[in-house]
C-alpha cells in the first residue's frame, strides 16, 4: 500500500515532535535531578538542627520534580478524569493507596492526578520494583525514602522484614502521610496467565483485567502503621475520624486506573508523546482502616474482594466508557483533573535556572581548585 504525502508528513511530524520532547526530557533531568541533590546537600546542617523543616523542604522539591514528570504527559494531551470518592477529604490523614498495575505509565498517571491533592505528593512514600533504583529517578527516590522491593519467592520473606524496618525508621520520622503500592506485584500482561492458573487451582474467580493481589506488603504496612486499638475493633467511625491526626494509618484508598480500550500508556509514550491525546480514568473508593480485618486469612479475602470489584469496574468501563454509579445513585459523577500551565512553566523555569546556577557555582570552585 502506497504511503500518501499527507501520511508521510504526519509520520515526519510525529517523529520530529518525539525527538524534540526526548531532548527536552533529557535536559529536564540533567538540570532538575542534580539541582535537587545539591540543594539537599547544602541543607544538611538544617537536617541536623531542624529535621522537620528539612523534610518539609525536601517534600516541596520532590513534589516539583513529580510535577515536571506530570507536565510531560499533560502537554502531550494525556489527561485524567476522576471517579468515585473524593480523596481530597482525607488528604491530611494517613492512608494506604492500593493500585492496579498495567504499565509504567500508571506511576506517571498517579504523579499527575495527585498533584492537586494538598500535601499528599510531598508527604507520600512509594513502594516500587527494585529496578527503578537504577533509573534516572532512583537517586531522588532513595533520598526521599521510598522503598524498593525485590520480587520473587526467594526474596519474599527477607523483603518483608526490610519493609517493616524501613517503615519504622522513615515513615513517621519524615512525616509521611500516604503510602502507595501495587499489590499485584507486577504488570498485568506479565502476571495474568500465572494469576489465572492460580485462581483455577484454588477455585477463585477468573480475572482478565486485573490479577489476584499478593498479601505480604499490605499486611506489613497495616501491622506497622495502624494503631493497634483501631484495626479490627468495634470503635465507631466518628471516633476514628475525630482522632485521625494522631491515630496512625486511617484509610485504605482503593484506586483503579482504566485506559480507553484497555490500552495502557507506558513511560516511552509519556515522554515521546507519539500517541494521540488520551484521557485516563481513575476511580477511588475509600475504606476506613477499622473495617479492614487484621487476621491474614480474613485480610486475604478482603484484598481479593477489592480486586474482584476492580475487575467489575474495569469490565463496565471497557463496555460503556464510564465507571458504574455508586450504590444508591442513578449516575456516576466524574471530575476532570486539571493542572495550571503557568505553574508548570514556573517550576520548569526554576529547574533550568537552578541548573544554570549550580553549573556556575561548580565551575567557579573547579577553577579555584584547579
Amino acid at each position: 500500500m502506497a504511503v500518501t504525502l499527507e501520511q508521510a508528513q504526519r509520520v515526519g511530524y510525529t517523529c520530529l515532535k518525539a525527538l524534540l520532547r526526548f531532548a527536552f526530557m533529557v535536559a529536564n533531568n540533567l538540570v532538575a535531578i542534580p539541582s535537587y541533590v545539591l540543594y539537599l546537600i547544602m541543607l544538611q546542617p538544617l537536617r541536623v538542627l531542624d529535621s522537620k523543616s528539612f523534610w518539609y523542604i525536601e517534600g516541596v522539591l520532590f513534589k516539583w520534580l513529580l510535577a515536571m514528570v506530570a507536565s510531560w504527559g499533560w502537554w502531550a494531551g494525556y489527561t485524567v478524569v476522576e471517579w468515585g470518592d473524593d480523596v481530597k477529604a482525607v488528604s491530611e490523614d494517613e492512608a494506604m493507596v492500593l493500585v492496579n498495575h498495567q504499565a509504567t505509565g500508571d506511576v506517571c498517571t498517579l504523579m499527575m492526578c495527585l498533584q492537586d491533592k494538598g500535601t499528599v505528593v510531598r508527604q507520600m512514600m512509594w513502594l516500587m520494583d527494585h529496578i527503578f533504583k537504577y533509573t534516572n529517578f532512583g537517586i531522588v527516590s532513595l533520598i526521599h525514602g521510598d522503598f524498593f522491593i525485590r520480587q520473587g519467592r526467594a526474596h519474599r520473606d527477607q523483603q518483608l522484614v526490610l519493609l517493616k524496618e524501613h517503615l519504622e525508621k522513615y515513615y513517621r520520622s519524615r512525616n509521611r502521610k500516604w503510602i502507595v503500592l501495587f499489590p499485584e506485584g507486577g504488570f498485568l500482561r506479565k502476571r495474568r496467565e500465572t494469576s489465572q492458573a492460580f485462581a483455577k487451582k484454588n477455585n477463585l474467580p477468573f480475572l482478565k483485567h486485573v490479577t489476584l493481589p499478593r498479601l505480604g506488603a499490605t499486611q506489613v504496612i497495616l501491622k506497622t502503621l495502624v494503631a493497634p486499638q483501631e484495626n479490627g475493633t468495634p470503635a465507631g467511625r466518628d471516633a476514628v475520624i475525630k482522632e485521625s491526626k494522631s491515630k496512625g494509618l486511617q484509610w485504605v484508598i482503593d484506586t483503579t486506573i482504566a485506559y480507553p480500550k484497555g490500552e495502557p500508556i507506558d513511560i516511552q509514550t509519556w515522554i515521546l508523546g507519539y500517541r494521540q491525546p488520551t484521557v485516563t480514568h481513575v476511580h477511588y473508593r475509600i475504606f476506613p482502616v477499622k473495617d479492614v480485618p487484621a487476621e491474614p486469612e480474613a485480610l486475604t479475602h478482603w484484598l481479593y474482594q477489592r480486586f474482584i470489584e476492580k475487575e467489575d469496574l474495569l469490565t463496565h468501563f471497557y463496555e460503556t466508557g464510564a465507571f458504574p454509579s455508586p450504590q444508591g445513585q442513578t449516575k456516576a459523577i466524574s471530575r476532570e483533573m486539571t493542572l495550571s500551565n503557568l505553574w508548570l512553566v514556573g517550576i520548569q523555569s526554576l529547574a533550568f535556572l537552578s541548573g544554570g546556577m549550580w553549573y556556575c557555582i561548580l565551575q567557579y570552585f573547579y577553577h579555584c581548585l584547579f
